[in-house]
């Protein structure tokens, strides 16, 4: 759908706009790749990367935007990652659930003293890629009541086995055209929808997450079948869930590494780099 929404979709259009950027954006690096169409674009972080996409769009650019990384360092031949000291500010009724994840994303508790009120701190020692994403979770799973900072605090080596991958897979287009109420009714028992019906899709666009870990390649714009026989309570009316609203902060987090953010100034949207089915299972394969 490039050149549908927005006014700048080349590459010289985006480059131009990026150096510019750099002249007042101190906290910017900008860095060309062998590809005249990919330039890595390194910040302080998702909030800031995200408040410049989020400047792009309005100001009419179409661009797409790969999973987030940190910056890597090789010191003395060795890969090394950063760490941040991350202090929480939480209930006591939520420390097991916020522990259990900060577990998972490989933090390190150095410290829990408890304050007033039924409340703790913990101070945390953590990659900064298990920090990728993690905000908005722990929203979620303090209900909106905790607070967390964090500080970076030095370079270590790579943590092995820190997999931040989403742990719902995708529901992919197979074809290129309107979604129906019908198909969308239907894929609603497989996951979560991120768009309701009437919407345009293309082969290869993600249109929901799979409550399980695979992708599965659906077809959201099967109709029903008409025919010459009634029978009772086979036309009750199709009623679709709320679909996810799907922002940008919340696309950066939940992407994965195969995916790509489309962002243009009226739409965010997900789809797999490589939009042919046989073209992924032979990258699969690779």
């Amino acid at each position: 759908f490039a050149g549908k929404e927005g006014k700048y979709i080349t590459s010289r259009n985006l480059h131009d706009r990026l150096q510019k950027e750099l002249k007042t954006n101190i906290a910017l690096k900008v860095k060309n790749t062998k590809d005249p169409d990919k330039f890595i674009v390194s910040g302080r972080g998702e909030l800031h990367l995200s408040i410049l996409v989020e400047n792009l769009r309005r100001e009419g650019y179409e661009l797409a935007l790969s999973s987030p990384d940190v910056v890597y360092k090789l010191i003395d031949g060795k890969k090394h990652e950063p760490y941040e000291e991350l202090t929480l500010d939480i209930e006591e009724k939520y420390q097991g659930n916020i522990i259990e994840k900060l577990n998972e994303r490989k933090g390190q508790l150095t410290n829990l003293s408890p304050l007033e009120n039924s409340k703790l701190r913990l101070t945390y020692l953590i990659p900064a890629r298990g920090l990728i994403g993690f905000r908005s979770e722990f929203l979620t799973l303090t209900s909106g009541t905790g607070n967390l900072y964090s500080l970076f605090k030095g370079y270590k080596s790579v943590v092995k086995n820190l997999n931040r991958k989403r742990k719902n897979g995708a529901l992919v287009s197979m074809n290129k055209g309107k979604t129906i109420t019908y198909a969308l009714y239907n894929l609603q028992e497989r996951g979560k929808l991120l768009l309701s019906s009437g919407i345009d899709v293309y082969e290869g666009m993600i249109i929901g997450f799979n409550s399980k870990e695979n992708d599965l390649v659906v077809n959201p714009l099967k109709g029903k079948q008409l025919t010459n026989f009634r029978s009772s309570g086979s036309d009750e009316a199709t009623i679709l869930v709320t679909p996810i609203k799907l922002t940008l902060e919340k696309a950066i987090e939940v992407i994965n590494e195969d995916e790509l953010i489309e962002v243009t100034p009226n739409s965010i949207r997900l789809r797999k780099k490589y939009l042919k089915e046989h073209e992924r299972k032979k990258m699969n394969k690779g």
